[in-house]
């Protein structure tokens, strides 16, 4: 299962739009996609409570980790492509 750490670059922190932006990409990866601190138990990816309650702020970084299957480092490319972007300004 491909993983990568990547630092959350909007300054509202994976909240609201960036929080929006990834839940969607996670849920049309056709794969299972899991987002927490690095060391935490990771929630899904796809489930905008789980991703909320996290309360990842602006600077933090996560690890998001995606199930094998086809595409599947372009799918987590994509993902960690969205956190690394400040999607606020």
């Amino acid at each position: 299962m491909p993983s990568e750490v990547v630092v959350i670059a909007s300054s509202v922190g994976l909240h609201a739009r960036p929080a929006a932006l990834l839940i969607k990409a996670a849920a049309s990866a056709g794969v299972a996609v899991t987002i927490g601190r690095v060391g935490d138990t990771p929630v899904n990816a796809a489930s905008m409570l789980s991703v909320l309650a996290l309360g990842c702020k602006h600077g933090e970084s996560v690890e998001i980790t995606v199930a094998d299957g086809p595409d599947s480092d372009q799918v987590l490319a994509n993902l960690v492509s969205i956190v690394a972007t400040n999607h606020d300004a």
